[in-house]
């Protein structure tokens, strides 16, 4: 953060209106680029982009450390990208019914083509941004903050610092979605191709254009094998290089007007901005000086979006961190050897370990939200399933996990279903995978305890991923940061109890 903008935010906690409203005007394209890219331009945008300068006020005072200010609020921003995606998969259940009200969207109405047209842009450009569409919420964000990271908007730093991972786990998200729009894009090659490929033909029969995940592994099944579409991804230009050439998306005069009102813009800055934000001189002129060209795409949910920030206010974190050792490095609680006397499997007790101790042995874990429900697993993914002494052997065995010292750290936990597999987050979701020897996987399926909502219970973070733990929603386990409800601490809590099988 430059000199300039470190004095208005000093400025604007100590009251001084004028400051906040010039703050505000320097990083609303910034804020409106993520937003808009990360959500392809739903009708929602603008009162996302509001909700989320709103908080920001709110909170602005309780700000620790000002020179942090861009990374706080991009923590924000992503916090409320995820609210509103959690909100739209709700609604998006409750509704799921009427498929024959689910219309073909429209390519021409999200905010990126109508730039692309407008700057004839090449194909490989326009196919880099439809790939964008095929990607995953998640995913969608992750790239709308690394098109940020290459327009210089922001620093790796700052996306460490509003994701509450370090520099090497951004990489590792990063590439993670990269691969992802990779394989994207070779599918928007070899859909757009012509003449198409019979056997894609046959694969999307009954496909109605809305790009989906369940339609890109179907797609991407058929592309491993298939002579014809694999030509699609060769000598293809880096998406980086394509990505920076698209222009930003322009703020609209409407939720300028609507922040005038609203008293977060100064009315006499209106007009530059959206002149600014339309066209006239790009991001540059009147925030020239106050913001580097703001140019972003669809793509981290984060729901790891809520985690811990570097000098924010903590009511974007709840979670009590480790402290730190002498030499550095974030301790981690004791592991605890398991009881000697544990109690029958038909009438499961409290283990009478300390807080925030996971005992090693075979152990099953309760939720503290719904103490009927236990941390099993279906197929390929942990849930929360029913156990009670009249369920099947195999509900009981599903139910029970072997603890063994972190396959990443010997101070955290792993935990081994009986088929040898291992409990692993992979995109943020909680699912059984067999061990491949590598340090990423080592990594993602280790886990360390810290206190939970009530006495004797647990939470349990990703040791790569500090700042999130495993939480119960959407009918799964999630790795999500803490909004800082209680309701929350309760789905992220789990009582140790005594193995079922």
């Amino acid at each position: 953060m430059d000199a300039d903008h470190l004095g208005l935010v000093v400025a604007a906690q100590a009251g001084d209106a004028r400051a906040r409203e010039e703050l505000i005007a320097a990083y609303l394209p910034l804020l409106y680029n993520i937003v808009g890219r990360a959500l392809s331009g739903h009708a929602d945008v603008d009162d996302v982009v509001q909700e989320t300068l709103l908080r920001v006020v709110r909170d602005l005072p309780a700000l620790r450390a000002p020179e942090s200010f861009r990374s706080w609020l991009v923590s924000i921003t992503l916090r409320q990208i995820s609210t509103h995606q959690h909100r739209q998969r709700l609604l998006a259940d409750r509704t799921a019914v009427i498929d024959e009200a689910h219309r073909i969207p429209d390519a021409g109405a999200a905010p990126e083509d109508t730039t692309i047209l407008r700057l004839q842009v090449s194909d490989e450009r326009r196919r880099v941004v439809e790939a964008g569409r095929w990607l995953d919420p998640d995913h969608r964000v992750l790239l709308s903050l690394w098109w940020q990271e290459g327009a210089g908007s922001l620093s790796r730093e700052d996306l460490a610092a509003a994701t509450g991972l370090t520099a090497a786990h951004v990489g590792v998200r990063l590439q993670r979605m990269r691969e992802q729009l990779d394989l994207s894009r070779t599918i928007v090659g070899a859909l757009t191709a012509d003449p198409r490929c019979p056997g894609l033909d046959e694969t999307v029969a009954g496909w109605d254009g809305h790009p989906a995940s369940v339609w890109r592994k179907r797609i991407a099944r058929h592309l491993r094998d298939c002579p014809v579409c694999e030509p699609t991804a060769a000598e293809r230009i880096p998406a980086e290089l394509l990505l920076l050439r698209v222009a930003p998306l322009a703020v609209p005069a409407g939720l300028v007007a609507a922040l005038a009102a609203k008293g977060l813009l100064p009315g006499s800055a209106a007009a530059p901005v959206a002149a600014a934000a339309t066209g006239g001189g790009g991001l540059h002129g009147f925030l020239a000086a106050k913001l580097s060209a703001a140019t972003a795409h669809p793509l981290v949910s984060l729901a790891t979006a809520t985690v811990l920030v570097a000098g924010a206010a903590t009511t974007y974190a709840a979670w009590p961190e480790p402290a730190p050792r002498a030499d550095g490095v974030t301790a981690a609680p004791a592991l605890a050897p398991a009881p000697s006397n544990p109690a029958p499997a038909g009438s499961p007790q409290v283990s009478p370990s300390a807080v925030a101790v996971v005992p090693l042995g075979a152990q099953s874990l309760e939720s503290v939200d719904d103490p009927a429900l236990y941390l099993a697993y279906t197929g390929d993914f942990a849930t929360l399933g029913r156990v009670d002494a009249s369920s099947s052997a195999q509900t009981r065995q599903r139910a029970t996990f072997t603890v063994i010292g972190g396959l990443a750290d010997p101070r955290c936990v792993t935990f081994r279903a009986a088929d040898g597999r291992y409990l692993r987050h992979f995109e943020l979701r909680l699912r059984l995978s067999t061990d491949d020897g590598s340090g990423l996987f080592r990594e993602d399926a280790t886990f360390c305890p810290q206190p939970g909502s009530v006495a004797g219970s647990v939470t349990l973070h990703a040791h790569n991923y500090p700042g999130s733990a495993l939480r119960r929603r959407d009918g799964g386990v999630w790795l999500d940061g803490s909004n800082g409800t209680r309701a929350f601490a309760d789905q992220a809590s789990f009582t140790i109890r005594s193995a079922w099988a």
